[in-house]
C-alpha cells in the first residue's frame, strides 16, 4: 500500500518569499543522541541573511495571531512615521512557534491586496519548535506609503491528533534614506488583478514585470507533480501525459512568458518528514515569485484600458485543483511623460515539446517512466520615452528531463530530474542572463521490517550575467533518514542525517555557510567566506 504522506490540505492557498531561519551557532561539538527524542534543534537554514542599512529604523506590527483553523486574520496597516515615505529598505520578519503534533501549513500574508509574503511551516516537536523568516519587501514601497488592509492566513486543523496551533507575528522595519542611503529605486506601482483577471497599468509605464507565487499543493497529486504518471501505468499519481509542467502568462490571450515552476519539496514531503524537521528544503521557508517582463507588451498595456492577464500551469488535468498561481503588476513609470507609447515588433513561440515514455516492470523489477519536455518563447517591443525609444527582447528556453522508477507497491519509489529555465532579457543592446537549473535525486524505500528510509539531493541553482560578469548562487540540500512508519510517533526509532550549504560567488561578492545534522542536532555551522 502506498505510503506516502500528503500533509498538505485541499484548497489552502499561500503566499511567501525569502525566509531566513534560526540563527549562527556554534555546533562542532554537539552531543548527537541515538535517535530522535522529544525534541530538537529549531528549524535553520544557510540562507544568507537579509542586509540592513545603518540608518534609522521604524517598526511596525502587521498581525499576531494563533491559527487554529481556515479563518484569516483581518487588520490594518498605518505607514510609519519618523522614517519618511521613501525608504532605503523594508524588511519582512514573520516569528513563529508551535508544539505537538501537527502537519507543514501553508500561508500568505496580504497588503492591500497584494501578496508580499508566501511561506509554509515546519513541522514541531512535542515539546516545541520557534523559527523565523526574513524577507526584503521593499519592492512593495507603494503599497505600503498608505493606510492598508491586511489579511494573513496559515490554513490549520487542530484536534485531539493534530494538536499544533500555529502562533505567529509580522513585523515590518523601515530603514530612512539619507544622504549615504538613497531611497531604493522601487517601482512606482504595485498593482494586483480585478476580479475578471484584467489589470489596468499607468499610461506612462516604461517597464512592467508580473510576479506569480506559484506552487502546486492542497493535498493532492499536485503536491509532488513531479512524481505523476500517465493514467496507463500502475502508480498512484496519475496526470497524463505526465510530470511536465509549465507556468504560463498571457496578455489578452497571447502568451507572454513561460517559466518552469520549483519543484518545492515541502517539510513533510518523500514520505519523511524526518528529513526536514531542522533543515526545509530549498525554498520550502522562501517561496519566491516567478518574475515574468512584460516591458514588450507596455505599448499595449498602456492605453488606459483594462487587459486580461491570465496565469496558467501546462500539464495539469483539465478540471484538476492543486496550483495557486496569485499575480502581483509592478510598473515603472516615466516621470517626464504622461503616455509612454510602443509596440510589439515581434513574438515568436517555439513547440511545446512534451513527451513521456512508459516501461513497464513486474513485482521488484521496476516500472520506468522516462519524460522529457521543452518550451521557447521570444517578445520583443519598444516604449517611446521622455529619453528615447527604448527596445527590449524577452527570451527564455525551457526544459525538462526525469526518470521515475517503482516497483509493484511502490514500496521503492525513486526519482531523478533536472529542470532548466534559461532567460535573456536585452535592454538597448544590454543583456542580462539568468540560467536556473532545479535537480532532485531521491529513492524512497519501504523495507520488510516496516522501515521507512528517504534518501534525497536537492538543487536550486541560477548564474546571472549583465555585461559579462557571472554571479553563481547554489543551495544544495542533502538527506537520508530512517524510521519504523507503522509505529506510533514515541516508537518510531528515527535515525537521520541532513546537510545544507549555500554559496553566493561573483564580483566583490562571497557567502558559503553549510549546515549539518544527526538525529535532530545541529553539528556543522561553518561559514567559509
Amino acid at each position: 500500500m502506498r505510503r506516502r504522506v500528503m500533509s498538505m490540505l485541499v484548497g489552502v492557498i499561500l503566499t511567501a518569499g525569502p525566509l531566513l531561519a534560526g540563527s549562527p551557532a556554534s555546533a562542532q561539538q554537539a552531543d548527537v543522541p541515538a535517535e530522535f527524542g522529544t525534541d530538537w534543534h529549531d528549524p535553520i537554514t544557510a540562507t544568507p541573511p537579509v542586509e540592513k542599512p545603518r540608518t534609522k529604523a521604524c517598526d511596525v506590527t502587521l498581525a499576531a495571531a494563533q491559527f487554529r483553523d481556515f479563518t484569516p486574520y483581518k487588520g490594518s496597516y498605518t505607514p510609519p512615521k519618523g522614517c519618511g515615505d521613501r525608504w532605503s529598505k523594508v524588511v519582512l520578519r514573520l516569528e513563529g512557534a508551535v508544539k505537538g503534533r501537527q502537519f507543514d501549513r501553508l500561508g500568505y500574508l496580504h497588503i492591500g491586496g497584494v501578496e508580499i509574503l508566501r511561506t509554509s511551516t515546519p513541522e514541531p516537536s512535542p515539546d516545541g519548535i520557534a523559527w523565523n523568516v526574513a524577507k526584503d519587501v521593499t519592492r512593495y514601497s507603494d503599497t505600503l506609503r498608505t493606510e492598508q488592509p491586511v489579511e494573513m492566513l496559515i490554513g490549520n486543523v487542530v484536534n485531539d491528533t493534530y494538536t499544533g496551533v500555529i502562533d505567529v507575528k509580522a513585523t515590518l522595519t523601515f530603514y530612512a534614506a539619507d544622504r549615504s542611503t538613497p531611497a531604493a529605486h522601487a517601482p512606482d506601482r504595485v498593482l494586483t488583478r480585478a476580479a475578471d483577471n484584467t489589470v489596468t497599468t499607468p499610461r506612462n509605464s516604461e517597464r512592467i514585470v508580473a510576479e506569480v507565487y506559484a506552487t502546486g499543493s492542497g493535498g493532492g497529486c499536485e503536491e509532488y507533480w513531479y512524481l505523476t504518471v500517465p493514467t496507463a501505468a500502475p502508480y498512484s499519481c496519475k496526470a497524463d501525459p505526465g510530470p511536465y509542467r509549465e507556468v504560463q502568462i498571457t496578455v489578452d490571450g497571447q502568451l507572454a512568458g513561460i517559466a518552469a515552476p520549483f519543484p518545492t519539496v515541502w517539510t513533510g514531503g518523500w514520505s519523511n518528514p524526518f528529513l526536514w524537521y531542522v533543515i526545509p528544503g530549498p525554498r520550502a521557508f522562501d517561496i519566491k515569485p516567478i518574475e515574468y517582463d512584460l516591458t514588450p507588451f507596455a505599448g499595449l498595456l498602456n492605453d488606459g484600458r483594462p487587459h486580461r492577464v491570465e496565469v496558467s500551469v501546462v500539464g495539469v488535468p483539465q478540471g484538476q485543483s492543486g496550483w495557486s498561481t496569485p499575480v502581483n503588476i509592478l510598473a515603472w513609470q516615466d516621470a517626464g511623460r504622461s503616455h509612454v507609447t510602443g509596440a510589439l515588433t515581434d513574438h515568436r513561440v517555439g513547440e511545446l515539446s512534451n513527451s513521456s515514455l512508459y516501461t513497464p516492470g513486474s513485482g521488484e523489477e521496476r516500472h520506468r517512466l522516462d519524460t522529457d519536455g521543452g518550451h521557447s518563447l521570444s517578445v520583443s517591443g519598444y516604449v517611446n520615452t521622455s529619453h528615447g525609444r527604448v527596445a527590449t527582447t524577452v527570451s527564455r528556453t525551457l526544459a525538462t528531463t526525469s526518470v521515475h522508477q517503482w516497483t509493484d507497491g511502490e514500496n521503492t519509489d525513486a526519482l531523478t530530474a533536472t529542470w532548466t529555465d534559461r532567460e535573456s532579457v536585452r535592454v538597448d543592446g544590454r543583456t542580462t542572463r539568468t540560467h536556473r537549473t532545479y535537480t532532485m535525486d531521491g529513492t524512497t524505500t519501504l523495507g520488510a521490517d516496516d522501515r521507512l528510509r528517504t534518501v534525497i539531493a536537492l538543487g536550486d541553482r541560477d548564474a546571472t550575467s549583465t555585461g559579462g560578469a557571472w554571479t553563481v548562487r547554489d543551495d544544495t540540500y542533502t538527506g537520508d533518514a530512517t524510521y519504523t512508519s507503522s509505529a506510533p510517533r514515541e516508537e518510531r526509532h528515527a535515525v537521520g542525517v541532513t546537510g545544507e550549504r549555500y554559496r553566493v560567488h561573483g564580483p566583490g561578492r562571497c557567502y558559503d555557510r553549510e549546515l549539518r545534522t544527526e538525529q535532530g542536532t545541529l553539528t556543522i555551522d561553518r561559514t567559509r567566506c
